[in-house]
């Protein structure tokens, strides 16, 4: 009865989204009030609606009701109570209610707090939202039904993939459809204010925070995904530059161009014109995520294994609301006259820069993974583009991105004086030198990549104190760090994460060690400095699975410093073996052993890695997140804070 109810929701919110979709549109086209506030009560409900369906489907998964097709091919009576719950968007069907339950929030997210915007842009918004919330209830419904009951309900299910019962994995696709789905908002506002013909500093205060919110969800789905595939995997690397990695990737680097691009529109009433066009392309690189992984078309350990049919209804809408909203760009460009000028040695100029390495990284990014596709279809040729490509291509950009941020964001606005900046930044520069030279010295004959990566996050963290420093005028009355807006200290924290994160990369790039042998049990052996013993292996029973788990003890100096537990899994059910790392988790290094096949000697593959600074790549994706957080904390920054600043400049409000 539950999952009727929730499949009857599904349908109604499909025409509450159409309502949502024309009734504000054409209300606001004709300045009619009642038709306007429509868009309140519509995106609320359509949000209600979606989420009483997404409800149903969860009972359905805890509850074990196998009469319902997808809880039959992707859950199971034994597997703990957290992923019967993840089981609900581990698969297509229940992953796109998600992605339709996020854009109906964010919908009615406008609606709650977008009461100081002007009636007729806040009525466009909500209705471009709905539009594309019609599109996705349609695609839903018409060909992904969660609903589809089975004949005969079998007895037990078919449990989830193996892969996806882990606590990472759980987290990881409800953060980064928050990231993806939130541009959708950021596209609403682009596409609104290309009807109604005008971009101005309020705009452009009013989109920052929900660009902002995106941003930062991506940021932590990206970690999360990177975190699980270190630990899960068993291949010891954190970013493999998958297609569906890098579909998730290119949308960040685009949010991470338009949020500062927008700073300019607020600020300087600059870029109008390419910051909505930035906002159209987060969007659209987020779509195109979504066709990835939903389409069939590129082969990935993350992708939906679905049919090229459904392809081709994600591609439709793809070109619809991303060929539409560039054909009206198109045709309302020259209105969006930029009112600011500014030297080209200025924070502007350094952002329009910051600009250009984020958007030509993602498209060397999107380059790099669809042109096997490319070459496959008009060439006929096989190719496989790896990560070898992708270092040489991606990697000098974010080298240049480096370089430039603690320079550009200590710049001063319109104008501004180059020599009397790097001046400021001095010992940031000297200090980040002489912790390169160290390393250096340190590992002389080796790679620079990890000198460089070294010197770029220093930089960074020291560019980041120093701009803060610098506020606190030349009395340096340090009690005026407390009273600095928040935005400033989260552009602090979030590049200073930039850099942390940097140093991880570089280190464990450089300087990891990996050594792969037959281990005998009893029989210690060395790896860099680690002695490790095999001292056991056994059989253990899970809930669902069963596993060949070790016991490894790791010392050094003859000192005990951990005994770790490698396993190898696996799951009757889905037929399916995993394999779980044991890490040691250090500030400065991990200790990384995967346990393998048993050999007919009696020994076994052990896989050991030492990882230096790997913690460090998600401590800098976590600062990056806390920074945003930590902006959008900032009132300045909320969705009206500035759009009572509109009447005085002039513009009234409609």
């Amino acid at each position: 009865m539950i999952t009727e109810l929730g499949h009857f929701a599904l349908i109604l919110s499909f025409f509450v989204a159409c309502v949502q979709a024309v009734v504000p549109l054409v209300g606001a086209h004709k300045r009619w009030p009642g038709w306007m506030a429509v868009a309140e009560p519509a995106a609320t409900t359509q949000f209600l609606l979606v989420a009483f369906s997404f409800a149903a489907l969860t009972y359905a998964f805890v509850t074990s009701d196998f009469s319902l097709q997808l809880v039959v091919m992707n859950s199971h009576s034994l597997k703990p109570f957290l992923y019967k719950i993840s089981g609900v968007w581990g698969n297509h069907e229940g992953s796109l209610l998600l992605w339709v339950l996020i854009l109906a929030l964010f919908g009615a997210m406008a609606a709650w707090f977008g009461g100081n915007l002007p009636p007729s842009l806040r009525a466009r918004v909500i209705a471009v939202q709905g539009m594309v919330g019609v599109a996705f209830l349609a695609f839903m419904l018409f060909t992904s039904n969660p609903f589809l009951r089975v004949a005969v309900p079998p007895f037990d299910g078919q449990d989830l993939n193996p892969l996806l019962q882990d606590v990472g994995l759980a987290l990881h696709p409800p953060f980064l459809y928050l990231g993806y789905v939130g541009l959708s908002i950021c596209f609403s506002f682009a596409v609104a204010a290309l009807i109604e013909g005008r971009v101005d500093a309020a705009w452009g205060r009013w989109v920052r925070p929900w660009t902002l919110a995106a941003w930062v969800f991506l940021t932590i789905g990206i970690a999360l995904g990177s975190w699980w595939a270190y630990y899960e995997l068993g291949w010891g690397g954190f970013w493999f530059w998958d297609p569906v990695e890098n579909a998730s990737f290119m949308p960040w680097l685009l949010a991470a161009a338009l949020l500062h691009s927008a700073i300019v529109v607020e600020k300087r009433e600059a870029l109008k014109s390419w910051t909505i066009l930035l906002a159209i392309l987060a969007f659209g690189f987020s779509l195109i995520g979504t066709f990835i992984v939903r389409s069939g078309l590129l082969t990935s350990v993350h992708a939906f294994a679905t049919d090229p049919e459904r392809g081709i209804f994600i591609l439709a809408i793809l070109v619809f609301f991303t060929g539409g909203a560039l054909t009206l760009f198109a045709a309302r460009a020259s209105e969006m006259e930029a009112k600011g000028v500014f030297g080209v040695v200025s924070r502007e100029s350094a952002l329009v820069a910051n600009n250009i390495l984020l958007a030509v990284s993602c498209f060397v990014v999107f380059f790099g993974t669809m042109w096997p596709l490319v070459a496959e279809m008009f060439f006929d040729r096989k190719l496989s583009v790896g990560a070898p490509f992708f270092n040489m291509a991606f990697t000098p950009f974010m080298v240049l991105l480096g370089l430039l941020l603690p320079i550009g964001s200590t710049l001063s606005w319109k104008r501004a004086k180059l020599g009397k900046t790097a001046y400021a930044m001095r010992w940031a520069f000297v200090l980040a030198v002489l912790l390169m030279g160290l390393v250096w010295t340190m590992q002389t004959g080796r790679s620079l990549l990890g000198p460089v990566g070294v010197f770029l996050g220093t930089w960074l963290v020291a560019g980041a104190a120093t701009e803060l420093v610098s506020r606190l005028g030349q009395d340096r009355d340090w009690s005026r760090l407390l009273r600095l807006p928040r935005a400033d200290w989260g552009k602090a924290v979030a590049h200073s994460g930039l850099g942390v994160t940097m140093v991880g990369i570089a280190g464990l790039m450089a300087w990891q060690v990996e050594d792969i042998r037959v281990a005998q049990i009893g029989e210690p052996f060395d790896v860099a400095g680690f002695e490790i013993t095999l001292a056991e292996v056994r059989d253990v029973q899970g809930p669902n699975y069963l596993s060949t788990m070790a016991t490894m003890e790791v010392r050094r100096g003859g000192d005990l410093i951990t005994t770790l537990y490698p396993e190898k899994r696996n799951y009757p059910v889905a037929r399916m073996p995993t394999t779980e790392a044991a890490i040691d988790y250090r500030f400065l290094r991990d200790v990384y052993l995967v346990i393998g096949d048993k050999q007919a000697d009696g020994g076994w593959v052990v896989r050991t890695y030492i990882k230096p600074l790997a913690n460090w790549i998600w401590a800098g994706s976590i600062l990056m997140a806390l920074g945003g957080c930590i902006s959008l904390s900032d009132r300045r920054f909320r969705v009206a804070a500035g759009a009572r600043k509109a009447p005085a400049a002039g513009v009234p409000a409609e």
